[in-house]
């Protein structure tokens, strides 16, 4: 575990970062982006978590929050030394847990019969922002692993976690008894 004595080092101030391996790099470099809208998701996360959610997700919500430190960790380090370094990596078993847990509140849901409107609760609303920061994160990892090396399993990660927030937000407002607000086109 990384222990912190300072939070200031004063190294950044030039408009660099250091990446895991020690490769200093700009602040807007591409990988630091995308692992900067990773922190961001989590912290959209924490904020839906914070306004109070169903128990459900409220038990399954923080176990994806510490994933995606690991996630952050994956793009924090070039491939090349991931191997030098232990650390934690999104694997496909993080995958699956998605998807299972997409099916099981698709079964309480139901499936999806019109476009629906971000909204509802509070919680299904912060439950949608988190998901287009995710996508938002999912759209910069593809642009990075056209350019250089990421895991194999972080785009299929973020794909299915935005899968998920979106099943999410529609059981949040099914537990909440709260109607979804459905699209009207052309209203």
């Amino acid at each position: 575990m990384p222990r912190l004595t300072k939070i200031y080092t004063k190294r950044g101030d030039s408009g660099t970062t250091a990446l895991g391996g020690g490769q200093r790099v700009p602040k807007d470099a591409l990988r630091v982006a995308v692992y900067g809208t990773v922190d961001e998701l989590n912290s959209q996360i924490g904020v839906a978590l914070a306004v109070g959610l169903c128990d459900r997700l409220a038990a399954v919500l923080p176990e994806i929050q510490n994933e995606l430190f690991d996630l952050g960790s994956d793009l924090c380090f070039l491939e090349e030394d991931k191997a030098k370094y232990p650390l934690p990596q999104i694997e496909a078993r993080h995958v699956e847990r998605l998807e299972a847990l997409i099916d099981e509140m698709t079964a309480v849901v139901g499936p999806l019969e019109n476009f629906i409107l971000p909204g509802g609760s509070l919680g299904a609303a912060q439950l949608h922002v988190a998901r287009t920061v995710c996508r938002r994160a999912e759209r910069e990892a593809t642009t990075l692993a056209r350019e250089e090396g990421i895991g194999g399993q972080v785009i299929p990660y973020l794909n299915r976690l935005s899968d998920a927030l979106f099943v999410m937000a529609r059981f949040e407002n099914h537990q909440r008894q709260v109607a979804e607000p459905l699209w009207r086109p052309g209203a």
